[in-house]
């Protein structure tokens, strides 16, 4: 099989580094390269094999919320008014999620 170079750029600080990781090894520098680089390309497809599932799933939630969202009512739409009743009711609602210590209260607001 025929072989194939591939020219790297590097700093000099790291070139002698990877030189005597090869050499510990008992490596040539390009053996040493191409080891560590299929190491680290099977570990790769490695992790993305076992993520793959959840993968999809994150992948097809957020499919779901972006259809759901483009259907959303606008922010902007008019919305009616409240009565008094409604009011009422959505505060007593709010004191049972939030406390009835903090009427009134909204996440990310201070009471």
């Amino acid at each position: 099989m025929a072989k194939t170079r591939i020219s790297i750029s590097l700093e000099q600080e790291q070139a002698e580094r990877i030189r005597r990781h090869a050499e510990h090894a008992g490596l040539d520098v390009s053996a040493y390269l191409v080891h560590a680089a299929t190491r680290q390309m099977a570990e790769t497809e490695a992790i993305e094999a076992q993520f793959a599932d959840v993968d999809a799933l994150i992948a097809a939630a957020e499919e779901e919320a972006e259809a759901e969202a483009a259907n959303a009512p606008r922010a902007d739409a008019a919305v009616p008014d409240l009565t008094e009743q409604e009011r009422r009711e959505v505060e007593a609602a709010l004191g049972l999620v939030y406390g009835a210590d903090r009427p009134g209260a909204r996440p990310g607001k201070a009471a």
